[in-house]
């Protein structure tokens, strides 16, 4: 880092604080201001800081390190969420915007009611908040301490500080971060996201277009793979028997970890920009916006420099270091301090999201719901900012004792796979019981948690699936089946406010006399074209860079037909097609 990069970063920093100060009397209204920015937000802003909060300083070192270990089928324990999210957006993006609610987890007193819902909304808003978002954190912090470590950025620390340098480097970037999400709540979050966004992808294009070039260009990098006898690599789903990637796994993501995962229909921060959009259809948009970004726009990238990375750095004891030191290796001054910058803003649009998201929890579904319901807004937005606090250190702490960035993305999977069936159940099927989610969360986690015993260690990771995906089922459908139904009037009061589809509340329905807002039919047919457009597009793009014409032609036809479908379902619905089917 030479003078010129430091003035880049510190511009950049500088510019970011301004805006969360600026922004800082947006948050001074209450929780509906600080935690879901007065539902105000444009679809765009909304899906930007969506695709900016899953874009963090570890996501291009996890994704080259995939390519190092597993080659570019690798993606696929990421790739397999787009089918999640291409369910948010037909079947839940506009459900949870006319949910209204602040949280997620506020969901649960919405659609369950007594008690058991209150112990449901409690368990689920602390482990979220403190154990599961802490760590998620501090995966995060521990790319950043990584990046720092490679780049040789300790040495802007000085020598009197007492301790490990690495753990002074994570506080100030988190210390800084946490003056804009503690002072600006959800708008400094997201304004501050869009720029980042942008920002940080620049800075992944800069760092493959700067290696490609040295390496001689796409040809002669596929050349020197296959001649080091890596050729596998440039595949992009494996082959049965693969070594690099098992296909039992392979077919454990497609077909379990999406669905069976806690954030199936939705949930967590995602939940939280849906319901700060302006209207439902502004939801919709937000998450069509979000998965184009996410998954077409910004990994090819990240694949190239992992690739180029194979080649420079064949030995490289760490594959997480290849990204930053391919780096320091091509880049000038000045850009590589712009690149530098880029880091950071993807370190911080994911750790502001982190820190305000956690803290919606601790405020809105703890102290708020248990503690002192009557409390001021003044008192619950000063509680968030000092619960944006706690989180920091916890998250820090564990950050510095981490070590491996893979396995705590595979270990957070893990523990979050179980209650996917029943989040996406209770939104179509009234039967489904605060008593049974809380059976499928807590089976799910207690399973995941047994699995890392060390007897259990040599367990391949599609298998750990499969493990906490049925064996939290079959936990919680006799749970679910063995307990009361809920009332019939808190069924129809959470019928009226979101209107769902599909056969599971026709009893509900014709008690109530109102129709669903969209068939099950409709969207189920809407998310099938989607997903031929999505992954057709993802693939031609892929294709096309890497020169794979037999990869790209195929593909791009795929996706133009999704798109097809997609228009005329579309004119289909709104000539009135769909009326026979509303209910299906």
């Amino acid at each position: 880092m030479r003078e010129l990069d430091w003035w880049v970063v510190g511009l950049y920093m500088a510019l970011t604080l301004a805006v969360g100060l600026w922004l800082s009397r947006r948050a001074r209204g209450g929780l509906v201001d600080f935690f879901v920015g007065g539902r105000a937000l444009p679809w765009w802003l909304a899906g930007t800081s969506m695709a900016a909060t899953t874009f963090s300083v570890d996501t291009p070192l996890y994704v080259s390190a995939l390519i190092s270990r597993r080659g570019i089928a690798g993606n696929w324990e990421w790739w397999s969420f787009a089918l999640s999210h291409l369910v948010l957006i037909y079947l839940f993006a506009r459900l949870w915007r006319r949910a209204e609610v602040v949280t997620d987890v506020e969901l649960t007193e919405v659609r369950y009611g007594g008690r058991p819902a209150a112990v449901l909304r409690g368990t689920r808003a602390f482990l979220f908040a403190v154990p599961i978002n802490c760590i998620s954190i501090a995966f995060v912090m521990l790319a950043m301490r990584k990046v720092v470590e490679a780049l040789g950025l300790l040495s802007a620390f000085p020598e009197w500080l007492p301790g490990d340098e690495r753990l002074w480097a994570v506080i100030a970037l988190s210390v800084f971060v946490l003056l804009y999400a503690g002072i600006a709540g959800l708008w400094g979050v997201v304004a501050t996201d869009f720029f980042q966004f942008f920002l940080a992808l620049a800075g992944a294009i800069i760092v493959a277009g700067f290696a490609l070039v040295e390496i001689g260009g796409v040809t002669e990098l596929k050349r020197q793979l296959v001649e080091a006898g890596r050729g596998d690599v440039l595949r992009m789903v494996p082959r049965p028997g693969s070594e690099s990637l098992p296909f039992g796994t392979f077919l454990a993501y497609l077909g379990i970890q999406w669905w069976a995962f806690r954030r199936s229909d939705g949930g967590g921060e995602f939940v939280q920009r849906l319901s700060a959009s302006r209207t439902e259809a502004d939801a919709e948009k937000a998450a069509w916006w979000f998965v184009w970004l996410h998954y077409v726009i910004r990994a090819w990238p990240w694949i190239l420099v992992g690739l180029v990375a194979l080649v420079v750095f064949p030995d490289l004891e760490d594959p997480d270091l290849g990204y930053p030191l391919l780096m320091l290796r091509y880049l000038p001054a000045g850009l590589l301090g712009l690149v530098v910058a880029s880091f950071v803003a993807a370190f911080m649009s994911t750790v502001s999201t982190q820190i305000n998201w956690g803290a919606s929890y601790i405020v809105n579904d703890l102290y708020a719901r248990f503690v002192n319901p009557e409390a001021s807004a003044e008192r619950q937005v000063g509680l968030g900012r000092l619960a944006s606090i706690g989180i920091v250190v916890l998250s820090a702490t564990a950050a510095f004792y981490a070590d491996d960035i893979s396995t705590l993305f595979r270990f957070i999977i893990a523990i979050g796979t179980g209650p996917g069936a029943v989040l996406i159940l209770r939104w179509f099927w009234w039967r489904v019981n605060a008593w049974g989610e809380l059976a499928a969360m807590l089976a799910g986690f207690g399973i995941a948690l047994a699995s890392y015993l060390p007897v259990f260690a040599g367990l391949e990771f599609g298998t750990r699936l499969a493990w906490t995906a049925f064996g939290a089922a079959a936990v919680w459908v006799p749970v679910m089946l063995l307990t009361p139904a809920e009332r019939p009037e808190t069924l129809d009061a959470f019928y009226r406010r979101v209107r769902p589809g599909g056969p599971g509340w026709a009893a509900v329905r014709a008690r109530v006399g109102q129709a669903p807002d969209r068939g099950l039919g409709i969207s189920l047919a809407r998310t099938a074209a989607a997903a031929m457009l999505l992954f057709g597009a993802m693939f031609a793009v892929g294709g096309g860079l890497l020169l794979e014409s037999g990869t790209w032609v195929p593909a791009l036809i795929v996706g133009v037909a999704g798109a097809l479908a997609l228009r005329w379902l579309g004119r289909w619905e709104r000539e009135g097609g769909s009326a026979g089917v509303d209910v299906v």
